[in-house]
């Protein structure tokens, strides 16, 4: 599989490995996100080390296998012979290699072991703390179980307090997605699609348009991609029914606490309870209005990875289509309703865009606050604010635009801007638009008139530094 980005976690790792100190990292997120992939890229002749990737088996077939795989990487014949018979022999194992040289050792799919043995973050708890800290290792824990990774770190957990440092992994940012595809019109039509899932992305062929990717990797019943996503959840979600009925719900548009109860008709409270779990799993968002507090009752819900949203949108109602063969006519139902979701989905883009463009002079300022904005039938894109009186409006297409359409797009933008409750009396506000292309000297007509407009060439500019 190609690898994709991860440059800052890469970085974190290194300068850790360079520090001699013994670390002790939690590595984790859900599956397909690249965890094992981050550390198999990480080890190297700069960096030793292992991986030991658990199992659902017994605990003496698990330390059978270590013991062959830790023969053969210390070239120990007498471990060969013996073996290890327990954890606590395993640790005593590392422990005495770990004095005389660093290492990584990664144990992956961590949860699995402690399945099998419940004892054995005690086990690891002893061994660290009398003998681990204080010598070279360099032990990583992998888990796709994210409830089980964050029971782990809790206050009552044997480890807590032990780890050297964590890093969640989430799904990729969309201008590494953009470094793979190339084209950036393609870049957003795949990372709308497949979102930022390394497992996913790279399934892709960015030579071919993303219908031909959607037809190939999704839409026939053998596709890895087809299946993948809902093993996922029901390995995480109780009661899975629930969750997907809400999940379809956010997909198809319904991001109010009220729409998706009257999609579903589940009940008020069990609707919440389900929406703080898919919240605490990072499968959905919650965001507010960009100027309200946090205590704000506006929230809507967004599912935030968008292999997720496309498959919910278009897949999971079309399944009994998809395993009778009719990818076909699934795809041209995809077709019509494409452009719109792509119209969300670049908004998310645009605001990622904006955050690299930020204390530059692309932006009219420096801003600490970016996010959308509505009441009632009024809403706005992007809004961004600093922490004085300077305000930015923004307005983001899906579309190719002149410039007389931009400035209707403006102008009634600045309408809406007269309802955003911020500085009304001393603010300095300023408009701007993103489209997918502005046309011949569009842009140009705009920036003239004192508003800010960008395209996917200014994306491509951006990234490209």
């Amino acid at each position: 599989m190609n690898f994709i980005g991860r440059i800052k976690e890469l970085d974190i790792l290194t300068e850790r490995f360079n520090s001699n100190k013994a670390e002790f990292l939690l590595i984790y997120g859900r599956r397909r996100i690249g965890k094992t992939e981050l550390v198999n890229k990480f080890i190297s002749a700069d960096h030793p080390g292992i991986i030991l990737i658990g199992r659902e088996e017994s605990k003496k077939l698990q330390l059978d296998r270590y013991s062959r795989l830790l023969a053969e990487y210390f070239n120990d014949d007498l471990l060969r012979k013996q073996g290890l018979k327990d954890w606590d022999a395993f640790f005593e194992y590392i422990y005495q290699q770990a004095k005389k040289q660093r290492f990584i050792l990664a144990l992956d799919e961590f949860p699995y072991l402690v399945k099998d043995d419940k004892a054995l973050p005690s086990i690891l708890q002893d061994y660290w703390d009398t003998r681990l800290k204080d010598s070279g290792i360099y032990l990583i824990i992998l888990g796709s179980s994210i409830s089980m990774m964050e029971r782990l770190m809790s206050y009552k957990a044997p480890l807590y307090g032990r780890r050297t440092g964590q890093i969640k992994l989430n799904a990729l940012p969309f201008t590494d997605v953009a470094g793979y595809a190339g084209d950036m019109k393609r870049a957003v039509e795949l990372y709308s699609v497949f979102g930022g899932t390394p497992a996913y992305i790279t399934q892709t062929d960015p030579q071919r348009d993303v219908y031909w990717n959607i037809g190939r990797n999704i839409l026939r019943f053998d596709s890895f991609i087809y299946r993948d996503i809902k093993f996922i959840l029901l390995e995480e979600l109780e009661e899975p029914r629930y969750y997907f009925s809400i999940l379809e719900s956010i997909a198809s548009g319904n991001v109010t606490m009220g729409k998706i109860i009257n999609y579903t008709g589940l009940a008020r409270s069990l609707v919440g309870k389900y929406l703080n779990v898919l919240i605490d799993l990072g499968i959905i968002k919650r965001e507010i209005p960009v100027t309200d507090s946090v205590r704000s009752k506006k929230g809507l819900y967004f599912l935030r990875d968008n292999a997720f949203a496309f498959w919910f949108r278009f897949i999971f109602p079309a399944e009994d289509m998809i395993d009778l063969g009719h990818g076909d006519v699934v795809l041209e139902n995809i077709k019509i309703g494409m452009n719109p979701y792509l119209g969300r989905t670049f908004e998310d883009i645009a605001k990622e865009f904006l955050w690299l463009l930020n204390s530059g002079k692309a932006v009219p300022f420096t801003f600490s606050k970016l996010g959308s904005w509505w009441y009632r039938d009024k809403e706005i894109d992007i809004v961004t604010m600093d922490t004085g009186s300077n305000i930015f409006f923004c307005e983001v297409k899906w579309k190719d635009l002149s410039a007389a359409e931009a400035l209707v797009i403006i102008n009634r933008l600045k309408e809406k801007a007269g309802h955003v409750r911020w500085h009304n009396s001393d603010r300095t506000e300023y408009y701007g638009i993103i489209a997918r292309r502005i046309k011949g000297n569009g842009k140009n007509k705009l920036i003239d008139a004192g508003y800010y407009a960008y395209d996917l060439n200014d994306f491509e500019k951006c990234m490209a530094k």
